[in-house]
């Protein structure tokens, strides 16, 4: 899909992965809508952009956030729709707030949904529509320390699946963009140090946006990034047990880093 002139809704704008898909989206001639909690950091996005694009201040985990994006929409058009946005909380699950689980199904899973099926309705009417959902590796393995995250992340992987199926004799093309570790503030320092003590490669946001416009180019259903992430991806589908030893060998420091972390004042 050429993304010239087509309008498009980024939920989750003013993250870090979203603020370079923005500027991607910007220099390849879309129309955006962005949509954020913060006020200031949308108007800070705006600046730094050329096109005269749109901005919704919006919590979407709430149900007149997302309807006053669904009304925005109604009245503008829109051709595609991004799925960018996510909260982490890095923890051994038994220590996990039950808040912080509560708040990470909301916002990485049930709020992503219920905005689609919202938005589905005018995808259909276009000639041409694109859903794009950002997921995640952990959306295909199940990482230590990470337990309620990837449960969302699997959950928002299984909708995709689903949707595009259900889709596919509509106009509406549905994708996944599985990232690896992102330079991003999702990460808080202890996940940043765990990462670089599993020797884990960090991408910069900038080349999960440039992902997301070849899957919207090449109208490609899903794509995980990285490597040796994407060959764990598919040896998890085809030899669990293999990935499950691997990771449970190096249990210990992800451990070391979960309870470290938690345990500073």
């Amino acid at each position: 899909m050429d993304c010239s002139g087509k309008r498009v809704l980024l939920a989750g704008a003013t993250g870090g992965i979203g603020q370079a898909i923005a500027s991607e989206l910007d220099r390849a001639g879309a129309l955006l809508t962005l949509v954020g909690r913060s006020e200031p950091k949308l108007i800070a996005l705006q600046r730094r952009l050329r096109g005269a694009h749109a901005a919704v201040v919006a919590d979407l985990d709430e149900p007149a956030g997302r309807a006053a994006v669904v009304q925005r929409c109604r009245q503008q058009g829109v051709d595609i729709v991004i799925n960018a946005m996510g909260v982490m909380d890095f923890r051994l699950f038994d220590t996990q707030d039950p808040a912080a689980v509560a708040r990470m199904v909301q916002t990485n899973l049930l709020s992503p949904m219920l905005l689609c099926q919202s938005l589905v309705p005018l995808l259909k009417q276009r000639e041409e529509a694109a859903i794009v959902n950002i997921g995640s590796i952990f959306g295909s393995i199940g990482h230590p320390g990470f337990t309620a995250y990837c449960a969302t992340k699997f959950g928002l992987r299984g909708f995709t699946e689903a949707l595009q199926r259900e889709l596919a004799d509509s106009p509406v093309r549905v994708s996944y963009l599985a990232p690896r570790a992102t330079h991003t503030d999702l990460n808080s320092d202890a996940v940043t140090a765990l990462n670089q003590a599993l020797g884990n490669a960090t991408d910069a946001p900038e080349r999960v946006a440039a992902e997301l416009l070849r899957v919207l180019g090449e109208k490609r259903r899903q794509r995980y990034m990285g490597w040796p992430e994407g060959l764990f991806v598919r040896l998890n589908g085809l030899f669990p047990d293999l990935v499950h030893n691997a990771l449970t060998r190096k249990l210990h420091i992800i451990r070391q880093h979960a309870i470290r972390h938690h345990a500073e004042p």
